[in-house]
């Protein structure tokens, strides 16, 4: 497949996609499911190896897949095929305030802040977050995280998929 083919089937630009497989850009949950999907692939296959050997997953510390000091996304469990769930810690920049789109993908979603304060735009809903609290929504709505302060934000996203 080349990156033409790619960016036609996953809907996004061969100038972005070019820059996720340099390690410039870090793709969005819903750029890394299009791109799975369009690669006929799971999407813990775009973060790391998988084993269906043994039923317990297990990442620990900081081994999380896909993610470094630089990343705003790492998965961090659902690197089985057979998993209806991925999980992920996402690191929301105060800089996607203006120019971040609102993401949105087959599924039911849950997140939980752990550090930090997060605004949360679900549709035309908006909620400020801090750590402790947790949403779970459709996740076919758009929607999207913003960092309140200059102070780092984090919170565990798990995508349930309903397909």
């Amino acid at each position: 497949m080349t990156l033409e083919d790619l960016a036609r089937d996953s809907g996004l630009t061969r100038s972005y996609l070019s820059k996720v497989e340099r390690g410039v850009s870090t793709p969005s949950i819903e750029s890394a499911l299009n791109i799975a999907k369009a690669l006929g692939v799971t999407v813990d296959r775009l973060f790391g190896q998988q084993s269906d050997e043994d039923p317990i997953t297990i990442v620990r510390g900081n081994g999380s897949m896909g993610g470094d000091a630089t990343t705003h996304l790492s998965l961090v469990a659902g690197l089985r095929k057979d998993r209806v769930m991925r999980a992920f810690v996402v690191h929301p920049g105060k800089t996607q305030r203006r120019g971040r789109i609102m993401s949105h993908h087959e599924g039911e979603e849950l997140l939980f802040v752990l550090t930090g304060d997060i605004e949360m735009h679900i549709g035309a809903r908006r909620e400020r977050l801090k750590p402790g609290d947790c949403v779970q929504f459709d996740s076919t709505i758009p929607h999207k995280l913003i960092a309140m302060t200059d102070k780092p934000a984090s919170a565990l996203v798990v995508i349930a998929a309903t397909e």
